[in-house]
């Protein structure tokens, strides 16, 4: 009887702002390795998303890990075959691309890379602590330029996704055409998308009318179809229609639309630079609309006063912010940001979920009995004059009005087209995941 084992391999930053991407290097990864004599896919090529607030990623900051199990006797070829072709897709020439890959040859992932993981996900780690989580739990590592892909290879083989997950289905194109338009049918995505919500998520922004699967860079993906399932991904590649050639798909299992990004803060001291908080609060100043439309207001927490900004993109959770005031009690999601010029910390909006509305009072001046005008203050205790016609009201005093609130308690998420990878969708609530197990569909790739 054979012995066998199994193998991790995680990729990181193999991609450019110039082209390429580590995604299509996972595909064709397992083009080949299901060549090799009894390699076993044990899980779909994993798509994970890390801190989408890390200055220095490329893109989507996205990592690939690769899990099988294989011939044990295998695997000098196997590692050989990896980095060979890994090798041929480095863009290491280009300023800002470090990449990295790890390879891990046990059946089981431990805690302390599990954790790791994690804060991979929501702050920011270290080379340095990578390399020695590495050394520790025995894996194996090689990485170019600063090295830094490393830590997001290490990353990507400890998510195991046991928790939420989604899928996507990437198609990706010829050689020929990469850097050209991307032509892919806009009518038929929308057919698509209604033919199979809620089952699939960010395909289109209906605000905008447009479609959301194709990006605009010169890397060689196509498109990709985001959904719950891998069934209902591929049934969507059936009905979107390509205009142009497909040289090769592949189902991806993902955190894409998980929040897995977000973490709860309940000390000062976590709220750190470029980390993406949950933060409960009340509203402690009203909202105000700062040049280009943004809306800035500040929440009250048992640790801090911190501002809040919803940018001019997020649409719907823009508007929602502006009717906010005083003394609502609210939730917020974002990444923690460093003001350039006054140094404070504000989160940068993703959503807020609005838990109980305080009483809007406007407090005003009363107006004259003659001519309905707005009365003026003389002083404190001394009445209102009229400056229109001049009379006096000694004996009135300021009025108080109960402003209708068109605001409602629930949440609100940033626009479909200004939504991060990891942002989870109002269309995805209540079709979380937990520990559901993960069976391979027949062809879930090509070739």
């Amino acid at each position: 009887m054979t012995d066998t084992s199994v193998m991790h391999i995680g990729l990181d930053d193999t991609d450019s702002i110039n082209g390429g991407c580590t995604t299509y290097l996972a595909a064709v990864l397992v083009e080949k390795l299901v060549q090799v004599p009894a390699v076993h896919f044990i899980d779909y090529p994993a798509l994970i998303r890390l801190n989408p607030n890390v200055p220095w990623k490329t893109r989507g900051n996205g990592a690939l890990c690769l899990r099988f199990q294989y011939p044990t006797h295998l695997t000098d070829d196997i590692k050989q075959l990896v980095l060979t072709f890994w090798e041929q897709h480095l863009h290491t020439n280009v300023k800002g691309t470090n990449p990295g890959i790890v390879f891990y040859q046990q059946k089981n992932i431990p805690q302390e890379l599990t954790d790791f993981s994690r804060q991979a996900e929501t702050c920011i780690v270290t080379l340095n602590k990578a390399v020695k989580l590495i050394r520790k739990i025995g894996a194996e590592a090689l990485g170019y330029n600063n090295c830094r892909g490393i830590i997001g290879a290490l990353a990507a083989i400890g998510e195991t996704l046991t928790g939420d997950y989604t899928y996507e289905l990437i198609a990706y194109r010829t050689a020929t055409n990469w850097g050209t338009k991307r032509l892919v049918d806009k009518d038929s995505v929308f057919n698509m998308d209604q033919l199979l919500q809620p089952q699939v998520f960010n395909n289109i922004d209906n605000e905008k009318n447009r479609i959301l699967i194709t990006p605009r860079g010169f890397d060689p993906v196509l498109f990709g179809l985001r959904g719950e399932s891998a069934d209902v991904v591929k049934r969507a590649f059936g009905i979107v229609k390509s205009l142009e050639p497909v040289e090769r798909w592949v189902i991806f299992r993902s955190n894409q639309g998980t929040d897995a990004h977000l973490r709860q803060v309940d000390g000062l001291n976590k709220l750190e630079r470029y980390c993406s908080v949950i933060l409960k609060g009340v509203v402690s100043k009203n909202p105000k609309i700062v040049p280009v439309r943004h809306v800035i207001f500040s929440i009250k927490t048992s640790f801090c006063e911190i501002d809040c900004a919803a940018y001019e993109p997020t649409g719907d959770l823009r508007k929602a912010a502006r009717e906010l005031v005083i003394g609502d009690s609210i939730e917020v999601m974002g990444a923690i940001h460093k003001d350039v010029k006054t140094k404070f910390l504000t989160i940068n909006l993703e959503k807020i979920n609005i838990l109980s509305l305080n009483q809007n009072v406007v407090t005003q001046n009363p107006r004259c009995s003659a001519c309905a005008k707005r009365l003026k203050s003389m002083g404190k205790q001394q009445g209102f004059r009229c400056e229109k016609c001049g009379e006096k009201f000694v004996s009135l005093t300021k009025q108080t009005t109960v402003i209708p609130r068109v605001l409602h308690t629930g949440l609100y998420v940033t626009s479909t087209r200004s939504q991060r990878h990891l942002t989870k969708p109002l269309r995805r609530l209540g079709q979380e995941k937990r520990g559901v197990p993960v069976i391979l569909i027949d062809d879930w790739h090509s070739p």
